[in-house]
């Protein structure tokens, strides 16, 4: 498991906790990261207030809540967060939460054990399910119980929308797995800088190699970067990626390593692994941020971008 909570955070989770819930005109809904946030905030359309903790940019690994959070956390009337320890120290005081204020753990919810990857590792599971879109799917029943819940006028709504959203998703999961078959069988490698793609390498057929691990918590060492940099040289990959919460400095001491042996290597387009861009670009929603990622790895590794299903455009 991950370390233990500073007490710092559960005294303000207790302290906070007792404070009244703020009146609102409609449910408020707090969601941890984008991927959540925008999963929900589509389901609830009119119906909720959808609210999200971490921004672009943001990493969850490593993520302590603010004051401002925990006033949106007591005004909450739903709190919904990924889980399988993606939140680190922030999901006990999600937890803590838990008995006053309903609380959903969407992928502890959504996905069997069966279905994760495990990783031997303190955190036991590999909590990036969002990158495979067919397990991020099962994630809307959950979320659109909830939410009729809180809002039962809408409930026929967000049942409706999370059954066309549950369409553009099947959409998304048939495009990429054909995107990423365009790619030349001897160049299907994506080495990143943080080990986010695991169910993506999975779902739709490409090896994935990273300079550091599960978690952003420990640095990578020199034995990693020589590591991948032989690998890069071995297989004669042609570019490598770094994500929006990532610090670029390990990746670059990869290709530098790489250049050592002969070996250029370019830096692909950014790669949204924990966390959405900016608000009204292409990567501010999950399915944008699947298409963008799937796009800049597709061209950098010699493929080619099949047409977007309509629904998807």
């Amino acid at each position: 498991m991950p370390p233990a909570t500073p007490p710092l955070l559960l005294a303000l989770a207790a302290v906070t906790l007792s404070l009244p819930a703020l009146a609102q005109d409609r449910p408020q809904v707090v969601a941890t990261t984008g991927m959540v946030a925008d999963t929900a905030a589509v389901l609830a359309g009119e119906c909720a207030e959808v609210t999200a903790m971490m921004g672009p940019g943001i990493d969850p690994h490593l993520y302590r809540p603010t004051p401002r959070d925990v006033q949106a956390l007591n005004g909450a009337d739903l709190i919904v967060y990924s889980g399988l320890s993606l939140e680190g120290q922030l999901a006990d005081v999600l937890e803590r939460y838990a008995s006053q204020i309903p609380t959903l753990a969407v992928a502890e919810a959504a996905i069997p054990p069966e279905d994760l990857i495990a990783t031997g590792d303190s955190y036991g599971v590999d909590p990036h399910v969002w990158m495979d879109v067919s397990l991020w799917s099962r994630t809307i029943a959950p979320m659109a119980e909830a939410l009729a819940e809180r809002a039962p006028d809408c409930a026929e709504a967000i049942a409706g929308r999370a059954a066309s959203h549950a369409e553009r998703l099947s959409d998304l999961d048939a495009w990429v797995g054909e995107a990423i078959a365009t790619i030349p069988e001897d160049r299907r490698i994506l080495v990143t800088a943080h080990d986010a793609f695991g169910y993506y390498a999975r779902a739709y057929g490409i090896a994935v190699e990273a300079v550091q691990g599960i978690s952003t918590d420990a640095e990578a060492g020199i034995a990693d970067i020589r590591d991948t940099a032989q690998l890069l040289v071995d297989t004669a990959t042609p570019a490598v990626f770094v994500e929006s919460t990532i610090n670029p400095r390990t990746i670059e001491a990869v290709i530098a390593a790489a250049a050592a042996q002969g070996h250029a290597v370019s830096v692909g387009d950014p790669l949204y692994s924990d966390a959405l861009g900016e608000p009204g670009t292409p990567a501010g929603t999950y399915v944008g941020m699947i298409v963008e990622n799937t796009t800049n790895i597709v061209v950098a590794l010699g493929g080619a971008i099949p047409p977007l299903p309509e629904r998807l455009r």
